[in-house]
Order: C-alpha cells, then sequence, then structure tokens
C-alpha cells in the first residue's frame, strides 16, 4: 500500500510540476487586440488568422496536441483590456496572451500576466518600457519597439538634415514613449527639439495640432502615433501644404495598412523603420500569399501580424520541447529564452534576459507610384540595422532582470 500511494504522489507531483511524463497537449491562447478601433487593420482579425495559421504551421495536431485560439477586443482601454485578461485566465483557463496592440493597454496586461504567472507575448504595442522598466519574467516582446523606431527612422532622418524637430504626439504611453525615445536619438546626433503638442487617441481633426507645428518653422514634424492618426495626420497635412511650405513629415511608425489606405501618390518618399516586410525573401513571400489569400480584403499582413504568427511558432515550439503544457508561465519564458528563435518572417534571433526578441530592423522608404509593379508592392529598402545594434543594449537596460 505505502508503494502504491507514493506512485500516486510521484505522478502528481510530477504532472504539477510539468514534468514531461505528464503529457499535457491541451493548449489555449488568447489573442487580444483591437478589433474594431484605429489599429484594427495593423492587427485585428489578420492577428486572430496569424496565429490561427501558426498553429497549423507547428505540426503539433499530428503530435496529438489539441490547440485552441480565442480572441476578444480591448478597445484601446487598460480596464478592457485588465478584465478580459483576468477573465480569459481565471474562468477560460487560456493559458498564454498574445498580441496586445495598444501600449496602455499592453502595460496593463503584462502586470495581469505576472501576477496570474500566464506567457505574455506582445506584438503590437511599442513602448520599449515592456522590456525596461516594466519588464517581468512572464513577458516577451517581439516584434519592434519604440527605441527601434526612434535609431532607425530619427537617425536617418537628422542625418540627411532634418535637424530641427517638432513632434505631434498621441497622447498615451506609446505616443510618450516614441517622442522620448525619438529626441534623444535626435540631439544626440546633433538636432533640435522645438516643440511638441499632445493629440487625443483617436482623433479625427488634427487642424490646431498642426497649425502649431507649421508655426513652429521646424525642418520635420515628427508624428508619434499610428493606425487611423497617422493617416488623418498624413492626409491633413497635404490639406494644410505643410510640405509645399518646406517642412517634412517623418513617420515615425508606419504599417504597410496605412501605406495601402493612404496610396502612393500621398506617401511617396516617406522613410520609416519596420522588422517585416511581405516581399523580403521566399520565406516572407510564400508565407504572406497564403496570409492573403485567407484575408477577406486580401490583404499582405503588417509586421505586427506576422509577430504574432513568429511568436506563436516559438511558444508552441517550446512547449512541445518542454515535453507538454507545464502552466507555468515563467518557467515556459525561460525555456524560450534558452531556445534559439528560427521562423520564415524573421529569420534566426534570440530573446533576451529582459524579453526582449532580437531581430534586423529596416529603413524602408515608399516607392512612387510609378515605381510600384503591382498591389502592397510599396517599399523599397534603404537600409538594414543589424540585429545587435537594433534594440536597447543590456548595458543601458532599466530591466531588473538584467544581471550587470
Amino acid at each position: 500500500m505505502k508503494h502504491c500511494i507514493s506512485a500516486l504522489a510521484f505522478a502528481a507531483a510530477l504532472a504539477a510540476s510539468g514534468g514531461a511524463l505528464a503529457q499535457d497537449k491541451n493548449v489555449k491562447i488568447g489573442v487580444l487586440d483591437d478589433m474594431s478601433g484605429l489599429y484594427a487593420d495593423v492587427g485585428g482579425a489578420g492577428s486572430v488568422l496569424a496565429a490561427q495559421m501558426a498553429i497549423e504551421d507547428s505540426g503539433l495536431a499530428a503530435k496529438g496536441w489539441k490547440i485552441d485560439v480565442v480572441s476578444a477586443d480591448h478597445q484601446n482601454k487598460p480596464d478592457v483590456g485588465v478584465n478580459v485578461a483576468r477573465q480569459w485566465i481565471d474562468q477560460d483557463k487560456v493559458d498564454s496572451l498574445f498580441g496586445v496592440l495598444n501600449s496602455g493597454v499592453g502595460l496593463a496586461v503584462a502586470g495581469v500576466a505576472k501576477d496570474k504567472n500566464v506567457v505574455y507575448m506582445n506584438s503590437g504595442a511599442a513602448t520599449s518600457d515592456l522590456t525596461g522598466s516594466a519588464c517581468t519574467p512572464n513577458t516577451v516582446h517581439w516584434t519592434y519597439d519604440t527605441y527601434l523606431l526612434a535609431n532607425g527612422t530619427g537617425k536617418a532622418v537628422v542625418k540627411a538634415g532634418g535637424d530641427s524637430w517638432f513632434f505631434l504626439t498621441a497622447d498615451y504611453a506609446f505616443g510618450q514613449a516614441l517622442e522620448r525615445d525619438t529626441a534623444a536619438v535626435v540631439t544626440a546626433n546633433g538636432g533640435k527639439i522645438i516643440g511638441s503638442v499632445k493629440h487625443p487617441l483617436n482623433s479625427s481633426d488634427f487642424s490646431s495640432f498642426l497649425l502649431q507645428a507649421q508655426a513652429s518653422k521646424a525642418k520635420i514634424i515628427g508624428l508619434a502615433n499610428a493606425g487611423g492618426d497617422t493617416t488623418n495626420s498624413i492626409k491633413q497635412a497635404a490639406e494644410f501644404g505643410i510640405a509645399a511650405g518646406g517642412q517634412k513629415l517623418a513617420a515615425l511608425l508606419l504599417f504597410l495598412s496605412d501605406v495601402h489606405s493612404l496610396g502612393l501618390k500621398m506617401t511617396a518618399g516617406l522613410q520609416f523603420t519596420e522588422t517585416f516586410y511581405w516581399d523580403m525573401n521566399d520565406g516572407t513571400r510564400a508565407f504572406s500569399k497564403r496570409f492573403g489569400e485567407r484575408m477577406r480584403n486580401k490583404a499582405m499582413p503588417t509586421m505586427v501580424q506576422a509577430g504574432i504568427y513568429a511568436s506563436v511558432i516559438h511558444y508552441l515550439k517550446t512547449l512541445d520541447a518542454m515535453g507538454g503544457n507545464v502552466h507555468d508561465g515563467a518557467k515556459i519564458v525561460a525555456k524560450m529564452k534558452e531556445i534559439p528563435t528560427d521562423d520564415p518572417l524573421f529569420g534566426k534571433g534570440v530573446i533576451r534576459a529582459d524579453g526582449r526578441k532580437i531581430h534586423p530592423g529596416y529603413l524602408f522608404e515608399v516607392k512612387k507610384p510609378e515605381e510600384s509593379k503591382g498591389p502592397f508592392d510599396y517599399y523599397k529598402l534603404i537600409a538594414t540595422i543589424p540585429a545587435e545594434e537594433a534594440f536597447t543594449p543590456l548595458s543601458q537596460s532599466a530591466c531588473p532582470l538584467v544581471k550587470k
């Protein structure tokens, strides 16, 4: 009898610790994103599709795994995002959170993921604080961040002669972090900041903000916003004759969906930084063709959607390597940091101690209409930012997980 009890106790302990023999192959993934607002084309339904495609491509179904995806709209409100995340984890037994496109929501959800000890893989929120002062053992920040955007676009614009800046900034965590990081790069490279103005998230009228930027006489008007706010800024800047007056716009965060919405005539010549473009190589083209065929509007994926795919691939690869779902977010993330990343969209890379996924960045320029060969043929590559230079150096990190 004692031997039987000991065996049962060992089996229970093994299952609780997530040992390989437990073989729990059930996983529930939650994609929490902007599904209906100003960032819906950047993430939204495309992010859910990307997660589904990653599950299919992982090959785990053939190994007996059961992987489900749930999704919800955080409405760009931190309280909504937090409530959804808690309900998913407590009631619906969601194991991992993906997406969370919005820095305010992203930072709030990071706290929930840590408290509940689930995996949190962000592809969408830009603030570099996610792997800086707000880093946690449960967070992986995949696609891009404000440090990359500032050092890519900001540095290139200053070197090209744009040495005086006025910022048009979305008034929440993302815009504030992007202005902060870009201003640091501008001044470090000999430029100066003339001023800035904050605008509410999801604005429709930028006239008063643009008039202030115009009156500043700054050479560069830095758009520290994204999605619908960026497209509206660019449209209204054209109506105000900003470019005709000699000032230039610097779109500090521009997505493929933005260029598609605005058209090449309005965006031609804009330079910006991304980490993924559908037409980079055979791997990106093959995935993007499959993705576009399944999207209702036949759109090519944005870098945020590509990041969802790649991060889900690495998460599932890690669970498979661990022999099952161990239901311990910090433990899974620690294992993800040990396993090199390798996928067809971002190539080979690593996840650092601070949770920052490392890969190259790319400075692109929007093509002129006559240079485009067809739908979504919008970018030309100007420069590659090596992976080791693209993100905040660990020596400068404010993350308490980093040993210095």
